[in-house]
């Protein structure tokens, strides 16, 4: 308990010593390389993945792939690319290592959507005389939007607590508390930036919760209340 009090004294104290930069300027230097490393992820991920969910064509080398980046270590990763582009590079090593992590997230959420919706409604809208793109724009991509929503919100997840590691690098976030902590022995320092990185992930996680709720299109959620079964009034006993 007085590990836990020292470290919200830290995170309350204003100032996180050891000549590191405020918390609030480490929650925006996290931020910026979690929002920037998701969307240049899915800019590459969605596309490809509503091109395998709308065709139908890919999908095995999507898992493939995706299966594959996954089990690339992230740490290594970051060491690597830092070595192959330089010390001068730093920052594109990193948001490229962050991106590697988010996009099967982000390919798994987009052509999991699009095969996730009813074959008969989009047949439908084929008989209604929708062109291949229309069928895209009308009903896969808003009926295929709750998954990717929540495979964004995966790749996000697991880009924020990834970029903790960015400050081995000295890039700054959240992390360098955690790891000149662990190099000082102030431990108080270490679960202050442990909590810091938990709160914002649950934070995020939350927000992406909502999103994912909300995305559901109106109709849909209108319908799904009421075909749900209604619960019956007892019977009256009788007389």
């Amino acid at each position: 308990m007085n590990l836990i009090a020292d470290a919200l004294a830290w995170i309350f104290s204003g100032d996180p010593g050891a000549g590191l930069a405020p918390i609030p300027v480490a929650f925006v230097e996290h931020l910026v390389y979690t929002f920037l490393s998701v969307l240049i992820a899915g800019a590459i991920a969605v596309p490809a993945g509503w091109a395998i969910g709308h065709t139908g064509r890919g999908r095995d080398v999507a898992v493939a792939v995706s299966g594959a980046a996954r089990a690339v270590p992230s740490f290594g990763l970051l060491l690597l690319l830092v070595l192959l582009l330089g010390v001068l590079h730093k920052p594109e090593a990193a948001v490229i290592t962050f991106v590697l992590l988010a996009i099967p997230s982000l390919l798994a959420g987009a052509y999991t959507g699009f095969e996730a919706i009813d074959r008969a409604v989009v047949d439908a809208g084929r008989s209604m005389g929708m062109t291949g793109g229309q069928v895209l724009r009308r009903i896969e991509i808003p009926l295929g939007l709750p998954l990717l929503i929540g495979g964004v919100r995966a790749a996000t997840l697991q880009v924020v607590a990834t970029v903790t590691i960015a400050a081995y690098a000295n890039l700054g976030g959240l992390g360098q508390y955690i790891i000149t902590g662990l190099n000082l022995r102030r431990f108080d320092m270490v679960l202050g930036g442990a909590i810091l990185v938990a709160v914002l992930a649950l934070v995020l996680d939350a927000l992406f919760a909502l999103g994912q709720r909300f995305a559901l299109p109106h109709g849909v959620r209108a319908s799904s209340t009421r075909s749900a079964p209604r619960a019956r009034a007892p019977r009256p006993a009788a007389a």
